[in-house]
Parts: structure tokens; C-alpha cells; sequence
């Protein structure tokens, strides 16, 4: 336990998925780490949000895997997506900004992203993402977008029809996994702008 945030974030920072929360008092907090303190994170809240249950099923993410993320700033808006090695947090790709992105769209680019780049180094490794449409739209080989087309967002676009291309004409035996948020914090890949 720490007293205050600058003595927190000296602990965390650097530490690709790190978890913390802060309490009213310290009686609370002492509350939490007697029990189990997964139990007390959750957004402004000091009471369990997750029940032990969920957390044992939930389980814990594979270290060695990679993991992907996009930003947009609006949506559609400046997009941009990277990939990370979980464990470490280093930087394996970073794409964009693209201008009239959506997060969707991000997303789904950085799975495909790194689907090729671990096909060309002949890895199985883990992929990480947040989003579930991304996941889907991996899966159906296809960006099911509602994004229009324009001058703007050409570059992206041509982006979305290589990557389908990739997905169709590839065969990859890598698990693309539902990164969850809510029992291990922020993916790594996380461009900590919420």
C-alpha cells in the first residue's frame, strides 16, 4: 500500500498491465488486501464488483503472447493502432494516424497486422485484443464497417481491403483472444489516453 500516487505510480509505471486502485481510507484498503483485492476493482468503487467465480474462470492472460490496440481521437476520427509483446510492454508495430478512422477499424488492422507478421516468422503465439467486433470481424474474414468511403479515409480503406485479402488467402494457427479488461486491467498495448 502506498499514500499517495507519486509513490504508486513509481511502482507501476513501465509495468504493461499493472493494477491498482485507490480507497477512501486506509481502512479500506487494508479491507481489500485482507480478503481478495480483485474483488475490489471496479470503476469508483470500493465494494466487489467481481465475484471470486468469475475471477477463477476469467483465469490469467499468457504472458508470451502479443498484444494489440488501436486510439481514435472521435469516431470516425485520427486513428492509429499498435502491437506490443505482453509481458514487456515493447513496441513491435505502431501504425497510422489515418485520417476518418473509426476504433473498429484499428482493431481489426492491428489482429491482421500482427497475424502476418508472426505467419512470416513462423509463430503460433497468442494475439490479445479488447474488441470483440475486431475478434468477429477476424473470423468472418471481413471489416463489416458502416464507414464510408472518402478522400480522407482512402489510405485506410485500401488498408481494410489488403487485410481481408491477407485473411482469405492465409491459413494462421495463432488464437486471436478476448483481452479481459475488467479482471486484468488495460491490455498492454493500451495507448493510456481514456
Amino acid at each position: 500500500m502506498f499514500d499517495s500516487w507519486k509513490d504508486c505510480e513509481r511502482q507501476i509505471r513501465n509495468f504493461p498491465g499493472a493494477v491498482y486502485k485507490s480507497f477512501a481510507d486506509r481502512e479500506e484498503a487494508e479491507k481489500a488486501l485482507r480478503s481478495n483485492p480483485w474483488l475490489f476493482l471496479g470503476k469508483d468503487t470500493v465494494k466487489p464488483a467481481i465475484s471470486k467465480q468469475e475471477m477463477i474462470k476469467a483465469g490469467r492472460p499468457k504472458m508470451e503472447s502479443w498484444s494489440v490496440d488501436a486510439a481514435c481521437s472521435g469516431n470516425p476520427g485520427l486513428l492509429e493502432y499498435r502491437g506490443v509483446e505482453t509481458a514487456t510492454g515493447q513496441e513491435l508495430f505502431r501504425q497510422g494516424p489515418f485520417e476518418e478512422g473509426t476504433v473498429n477499424i484499428g482493431e481489426f488492422l492491428a489482429i491482421v497486422h500482427a497475424l502476418a507478421l508472426l505467419k512470416k516468422q513462423k509463430s503460433s503465439m497468442t494475439i490479445y485484443s479488447d474488441s470483440r467486433t475486431a475478434i468477429k470481424w477476424v473470423k468472418m474474414k471481413s471489416a463489416n464497417t458502416k464507414l464510408v468511403q472518402d478522400s480522407r479515409n482512402e489510405k485506410l480503406f485500401d488498408l481494410l481491403d489488403r487485410a481481408e485479402k491477407w485473411l482469405r488467402e492465409n491459413d494462421f494457427p495463432n488464437h486471436v483472444l478476448k483481452w479481459e479488461t475488467r479482471y486484468w486491467g488495460e491490455i498492454p498495448a493500451d495507448f493510456g489516453r481514456k
